[in-house]
């Protein structure tokens, strides 16, 4: 059903308004609107209305890794997190470097329909760093493949870098870059400094970061390309990034909602849910990401959504993998982080969680405004909800969240993609 009236609620924060959508577009917007006989209602109840969230940056774990996640419990946990289009990386086995492997990921999302789902390719063939993946034949596939990464491992090689960040400038897509000097954090278990220092944990310096921004912003600025940065960690990352974006280049970065909130004194008790990749920082690198975020020099909030069965996560630390959960907390954190402190109000929300990010991915029919004439494909989201994170109760199929426990604030309560409910008061619309 694309035909929906949606009632009372506040696009942006703004005043109270009905929503009427005819054919999956809005047809009117206003107070008082009567829904036609052959038109269901969602009552807004009050709350705020945005532009339905856009991730860059998820792992949904199909193929090979399905004991974690799948398509299918994946996309559930992203329309219940308000989220309606997704980027699923390609560190999947086999790995996204083909136009078969892209296809079928596509096609998955389709066939599940709860968001748009699309496969992010490989830079390089079986993410080895080694030999430039087929580009052009995924971008020419079904699931026409805009945004290209070896995300896990750094592109470290500056001249595949460089001729990738060309061929994509020529297939009007973006390379995505997982900034990690391989040579400076081999065997790194967490950011180096203090904390690390006393747990006897190998650290992973915030330079291999920096560094390879630094050069990354070179080569596309040399190229003419976009490139986008990975899960942002380092204050003096943003440094570099200020510097490039001020002298041209075409860079957007984004940062996750733990590098926004949680840092290295979480270590202590070894535990490892609080493994991640790049590590959880300092404070003061945690107070950097969320002022470079309102300043806009990060571009976007990307939740590296990346869950992991038991025996993966429920091990000593070194033996753990590095990843956490973030499709459906990712708004109550950026509330708690951004909103409550007034760096952001619900149009910097709308910017970083669905405008920007649709416009880095290419999406035309996402992060459009609420207007007349524009998709009916929104989050509904209440700022006044207060919830407590159970690990079990969400809805991927691995439970990894470093936020079990907390009570953190503002809830989704309702997804529509393009004038579809798909979840609505915690459960999905088939």
């Amino acid at each position: 059903m694309t035909d929906l009236l949606i009632t009372d609620v506040r696009p942006y924060g703004g005043d109270a308004v009905d929503v009427l959508v005819r054919d999956g577009v809005v047809a009117e917007i206003g107070p008082g609107l009567t829904a036609p006989e052959d038109v269901a209602t969602l009552d807004g109840g009050g709350h705020v209305l945005l532009p339905g969230f856009v991730d860059l940056h998820v792992h949904l774990r199909e193929p090979g890794g399905e004991e974690s996640e799948d398509v299918a419990t994946g996309s559930a946990a992203a329309a219940l997190g308000g989220f309606t289009a997704v980027f699923a990386m390609p560190n999947t086995d086999p790995v996204a470097d083909s136009d078969v492997v892209v296809e079928h990921v596509w096609r998955r999302g389709q066939e599940v329909g709860l968001v748009d789902v699309h496969p992010v390719g490989a830079v390089t063939v079986g993410l080895a760093g080694q030999q430039m993946a087929e580009l052009g034949t995924m971008a020419a596939s079904r699931a026409q493949v805009r945004m290209f990464s070896d995300d896990g491992k750094c592109v470290n090689d500056p001249l595949i870098m460089r001729r990738a960040l060309e061929y994509a400038s020529a297939l009007g897509a973006v390379i995505a870059q997982h900034a990690e000097d391989h040579r400076l954090t081999g065997g790194a278990q967490a950011h180096e400094g203090v904390v690390a220092s006393r747990l006897g944990l190998a650290g992973w310096p915030a330079t291999a970061e920096e560094t390879i921004v630094a050069r990354d912003c070179a080569l596309a600025r040399e190229a003419g390309a976009a490139l986008h940065v990975c899960h942002i960690s380092s204050a003096r990352t943003v440094d570099v990034l200020r510097a490039a974006k001020a002298a041209g280049v075409r860079v957007s970065a984004e940062v996750t909602p733990h590098h926004l909130l949680l840092t290295d004194s979480r270590l202590s008790g070894y535990d490892p849910v609080n493994k991640v990749n790049p590590p959880l920082r300092t404070a003061e690198d945690t107070k950097a990401m969320r002022a470079a975020l309102a300043e806009g020099v990060i571009d976007v909030v990307a939740t590296d959504h990346a869950p992991h069965a038991s025996q993966y996560k429920d091990t000593e630390w070194q033996a753990a993998r590095p990843g956490m959960l973030g499709l459906q907390t990712a708004l109550s954190v950026l509330v708690h982080t951004m909103v409550e402190p007034g760096l952001l109000d619900w149009r910097g929300v709308a910017r970083v969680l669905s405008e920007r990010p649709a416009e880095i991915g290419g999406l035309s029919d996402h992060g459009r405004p609420i207007a007349a004439g524009e998709p009916a494909t929104f989050a509904l989201v209440d700022p006044d909800a207060q919830w407590t994170v159970r690990g079990a109760a969400l809805a991927s199929r691995a439970s990894n969240t470093p936020y079990e426990g907390m009570r953190l604030p503002g809830a989704v309560v309702a997804t529509v993609l393009r004038g579809r409910i798909t979840a609505q008061d915690g459960k999905v619309s088939p």
